[in-house]
C-alpha cells in the first residue's frame, strides 16, 4: 500500500524527523488559509500516488496567500498521469544549499534490508544507479539489533556529508529505520533530505509503501488508503479477501493458491493465449467468496473465457463444484468456462458440472487448450 507524501511525512515526524512546516489542503480557500498561518513563500504539491509531479506542473512555488490560492485552484483542477489530484500540500519553502538522497529498503538478494544513501537527491535513485552507481552508499541492517549507531556514520561520510550534520543525520537516519521497521514498510523514502541555508536537515519529500500483508497490525494506516491510485475490481477484491491483479488478456483466471494461479497463467500463455488477471481465491472458498470472484472477472469486457483451476486439498472437489455452481446461478456469466478439478472428490465434482454443461478438464494443460480455444 503507498502512503501520499503528506502521510509518510506525518509518519516521520513521529520518529523525530525534522519536516517543513506545513498542512494538506482540500480546497484552494484552505490552501490559501495555509499559507497566511505559514507566512512566506510556500511550496503546494499536489497528492497523487504516481511519480513525476513536478515535471507534470505538479509541484508549484507561490510567494504569496493570494497566489498560493490561484496555484492551488489549478493544481487542484489536474490529473496527473489519470489520477485526479483531490488534495494539495502546503509546505513552507526552504533555502536549499545542498540534495541527498535516503533510503530503506528490501534487499532480496541479501535477505535483509539495506539503507541506501546518495549525494545527488533531487531526482530518481533508479537514474542515479544506472548513470552513477558510484554515488549510491548501501548499508545492510540486521533486523535483530536495527540500525546501529556506526552505520548511520558510515553512510554519512560515504555520502561526503559535512561532519557538523552527522549527529542530526544519525537520528533522521535512526527515525527513518524505526519508521520503516514498525510499520511492516516494503520502503521509506526521503528524497530529497536537503541542508538548508540556515545550516539544518529537513525531509522535504516522503514516500512509503506498506506491505498489504502486515495490515491487519495497523489499522491506522489501513485509514490512508488511497482507493483512487486502485482499479475498481481490486478494491472489490479487497473486501472478500481476493488477491486480484488486472492484466491485459482475454482469459480469466481463477485459482486456490497463489503459486498454482502462476503457473495457470504461464500454461495458457504456452498455448497461445494471455491471462486476463491473477485471482487467488484462498483455500476453503464459499459460494459467496467464487460469486464475488466471478463477479471481479466479468466486470473486465476484455474476458471472452475463464479457466477454473481448483486443487481440492483442504476442501474437498465436489463442495467447490457446488460452489460454483451456486455463483454462476447467481452471477449467470454468458462467456464459456472451462474447470479443472484435481484432488479429494475430484470426479464427483467434474460430474456436477458436466452435468451442468460445463467444459471440464482432467489435466492443466487440457485445460488452458480447452480455455483458449473457447476464448477464439
Amino acid at each position: 500500500m503507498k502512503l501520499h507524501e503528506y502521510q509518510s511525512k506525518q509518519l516521520f515526524a513521529r520518529y523525530g524527523i525534522p519536516i517543513p512546516k506545513g498542512r494538506v489542503a482540500a480546497t484552494a480557500t484552505e490552501a490559501r488559509q495555509i499559507a497566511e498561518e505559514i507566512g512566506g513563500r510556500v511550496v503546494i504539491k499536489s497528492q497523487v500516488l504516481v511519480g513525476g509531479r513536478g515535471k507534470a506542473g505538479g509541484i508549484r512555488l507561490a510567494k504569496s496567500p493570494k497566489e498560493a490560492e490561484e496555484v492551488a485552484t489549478q493544481i487542484l483542477a489536474m490529473e496527473i498521469k489519470g489520477l485526479p489530484v483531490r488534495k494539495v500540500l502546503v509546505d513552507e519553502a526552504a533555502n536549499i544549499e545542498q540534495e541527498i538522497y535516503l533510503g530503506i529498503t528490501n534487499d532480496r538478494a541479501a535477505r535483509r534490508p539495506v539503507m541506501m544513501a546518495s549525494s545527488a537527491g533531487g531526482v530518481e535513485i533508479e537514474d542515479v544507479a544506472r548513470t552513477a552507481p558510484e554515488k549510491i552508499i548501501k548499508v545492510h541492517v540486521d533486523p535483530l539489533l536495527g540500525l546501529r549507531d556506526f552505520q548511520a556514520r558510515d553512510v554519512a561520510l560515504g555520502i561526503d556529508l559535512p561532519r557538523e550534520h552527522w549527529k542530526s543525520f544519525g537520528v533522521i537516519a535512526c527515525g527513518l529505520w524505526k519508521a520503516y521497521s514498525e510499520n511492516d514498510a516494503t520502503l521509506a523514502e526521503i528524497n530529497p533530505l536537503v541542508i538548508t541555508k540556515e545550516k539544518r536537515l529537513v525531509a522535504l519529500d516522503g514516500k512509503m509503501l506498506v506491505d498489504d500483508n502486515a495490515l491487519f497490525r495497523h489499522s491506522d494506516l489501513v485509514e490512508m488508503r488511497d482507493v483512487d491510485e486502485e482499479a475498481a475490481a481490486e478494491t472489490e477484491a479487497r473486501k472478500y479477501g481476493l488477491s486480484y491483479i488486472k492484466l491485459d488478456g482475454q482469459i480469466g483466471c481463477m485459482v486456490n493458491g497463489a503459486g498454482l494461479a502462476m503457473t495457470s497463467m504461464d500454461i495458457v500463455k504456452l498455448f497461445g493465449g494471455e491471462p486476463a488477471n491473477f485471482l487467488d481465491i484462498g483455500g476453503g472458498a464459499g459460494a459467496d467468496k467464487v460469486a464475488a470472484a466471478l463477479r471481479i472477472i466479468l466486470s473486465d469486457p476484455n474476458v471472452k473465457a475463464i479457466l477454473f483451476n481448483i486443487f481440492g486439498g483442504i476442501t474437498r472437489c465436489d463442495e467447490v463444484a457446488r460452489g460454483i455452481l451456486s455463483a454462476l446461478a447467481e452471477v449467470k456469466p454468458k462467456i464459456p468456462m472451462v474447470v479443472r478439478l484435481v484432488g479429494t472428490n475430484a470426479e464427483e465434482g467434474r460430474q456436477l458440472l458436466a452435468d451442468a454443461k460445463m467444459i471440464t478438464a482432467e489435466t492443466l494443460a487440457d485445460a488452458a487448450q480447452k480455455a483458449v480455444a473457447a476464448a477464439k
